[in-house]
């Protein structure tokens, strides 16, 4: 069996890699994506500490956490082709649509 270290080492790679792409990109579906990653890698440390306790509270958070993710994915992209069809652009620094 491999040591829960090495899923919580490869779930905190993942979530740098989800906040680099955040704070690096441009492109609003670059940085939705970069968002999934980022719940992704926190779904697999709950996976790996639940295993780990031996419960399955874990497992329970990552359903919760997929729900919001698929919330999260379903609005942002209704959001994103809103603006597109507005604007015909979604670079995150042209996007002025929702300032005041």
């Amino acid at each position: 069996m491999v040591a829960p270290s090495y899923y919580l080492a490869l779930s905190a790679l993942l979530f740098g890699i989800g906040v680099v792409g955040v704070l690096v990109r441009r492109n609003a579906i670059v940085i939705f994506m970069s968002i999934e990653v980022m719940l992704n890698a926190a779904n697999l440390a709950f996976v790996a500490l639940g295993a780990e306790a031996g419960s399955v509270e874990g497992q329970a958070f990552v359903f919760f956490v997929l729900t919001v993710a698929a919330a999260e994915a379903a609005v942002g992209l209704a959001i994103l082709i809103a603006v597109f069809r507005n604007r015909e652009t979604v670079n995150a620094d042209e996007l002025t649509l929702l300032r005041w």
